[in-house]
């Protein structure tokens, strides 16, 4: 049975008259495209000097973990309890979801019944399955739906694909993930082969629209995930570029950790009578204890990372650098001492940059050396410490950061070098 809407145009080699033109032929078809504290010191003294290049408060660095003291929500539906397809419960189940989070609980029932939806959470709360398994839904109900999922990050689009995949085994939906550092060609194969959901960044699907890859005047879902971080990111226009090309009758998804005003004009612009969904819990930092370690040079600096890496508890640690070139050194240092690391930057193929990270997940390294890429949109488990090797620039970046620490009730530790 022919499919009636793409997101790609056919090649062009076989006539001028493209397959998308429907009038006059008789076809409906419709597209998206055309540590050892010997060598170095703690420091709990809340000295409140400024770092150089850093609007950071030494002393904001230094604090005991508080763990949030919340209270245990209590879900007014179980995933068996939602109204979707038979088999898409069945896959939900057998991943085994049971008892949805707060935001599962309360975006699914408003997403399937066609609201916009803001959704404010903190990372590490399902938000991905809140948004994926009614949009999935609705394709299955109608095969003409299409969905757009729109990323600050290569690995965010990964791992809701990833999501993706787990829910839609059997069910014939095929997805497509637009990214920077990867092969853009097989991009386009993958898109010509009218996937019914594509998951991208902003750089790469503005690239592909404007090679006539992709064309959005059909698509009628969108969702925006993490979309703090991709203002923070730059992305403002480009995500306004993107929600431009779609039909006025839409449904637009929004999540994000936090609300700016940069968020809210998007909301007004381009959602209508949106519901606002809240389970933000708390700044992560406060289930995280910090710590800062003076170094007097660089070569001190070096050998303190190494006498913090030799001990037990050091056993599964990300370690932030500043620069693509200094992250890529600071690798090369740590193997030529016998650790086992591995790095993820910009510079890196994507390739190389999801090896990096399967190993860390599966415990195969101790340490995942990066830039911020890594900073935000990651859920990897059991961390046991964060070590900015080099101090972020602000505060807001260095939460993020130690964010990656101290997930899902659990504590964590955070360590900052300061003087070299």
């Amino acid at each position: 049975m022919q499919q009636k809407n793409t997101f790609t145009r056919t090649p062009r080699a076989s006539s001028s008259a493209s397959s998308f033109r429907s009038a006059g032929q008789g076809s409906s078809r419709r597209s998206f495209s055309s540590g050892a504290r010997g060598k170095g010191s703690f420091s709990g003294s809340g000295r409140k000097s400024k770092i150089s290049g850093s609007s950071i408060d030494i002393s904001k660095l230094v604090q005991k973990a508080k763990p949030i003291e919340e209270k245990v929500y209590i879900a007014k539906h179980t995933f068996a309890d939602f109204q979707i397809d038979t088999k898409l419960k069945d896959n939900v189940l057998h991943k085994g979801y049971m008892i949805p989070t707060a935001i599962q609980d309360q975006a699914i029932p408003e997403v399937l019944s066609g609201r916009d939806v803001i959704g404010l959470a903190n990372t590490g709360t399902g938000k991905t399955a809140a948004f994926l398994l009614p949009l999935i839904n609705k394709i299955l109900l109608d095969p003409d739906q299409k969905a757009l999922i729109v990323v600050p990050t290569r690995e965010l689009a990964i791992q809701i694909q990833e999501e993706l995949i787990g829910f839609t085994k059997g069910l014939k939906i095929f997805s497509a993930v637009c990214i920077g550092g990867a092969n853009i060609r097989y991009q386009i194969m993958d898109l010509r082969r009218n996937p019914q959901i594509v998951i991208g960044t902003p750089g790469r699907l503005k690239d592909l629209i404007e090679r006539d890859n992709i064309r959005l005047t059909h698509c009628n879902n969108v969702v925006l995930d993490e979309a703090d971080r991709m203002l923070d990111m730059g992305f403002v226009d480009d995500i306004k570029y993107l929600l431009s090309l779609m039909p006025d009758e839409r449904q637009v998804l929004l999540f994000s950790a936090t609300m700016s005003p940069e968020i809210t004009n998007i909301v007004y612009k381009f959602q209508r009578n949106p519901v606002t969904i809240s389970v933000r819990t708390g700044d992560t930092a406060q289930n995280v204890d910090q710590d800062v370690i003076r170094v007097s040079s660089k070569e001190h600096k070096l050998d303190m990372l190494h006498d913090l890496l030799i001990q037990k508890d050091f056993d599964k640690v990300i370690i932030f650098g500043k620069t693509k070139h200094g992250v890529e050194r600071l690798e090369q240092d740590l193997l030529h001492r016998g650790f086992v690391v591995a790095s993820i930057h910009g510079d890196k193929t994507q390739g190389a940059r999801q090896r990096s990270l399967k190993m860390f997940k599966e415990n195969k390294i101790q340490a995942l050396i990066a830039t911020d890429v890594a900073a935000r949109g990651l859920d990897i488990p059991n961390v046991s410490h964060v070590i900015n090797y080099d101090i972020p620039a602000t505060y807001e970046d260095y939460t993020h950061r130690i964010g990656r620490t101290g997930r899902a009730g659990k504590s964590g530790k955070a360590l900052t070098f300061v003087g070299a």
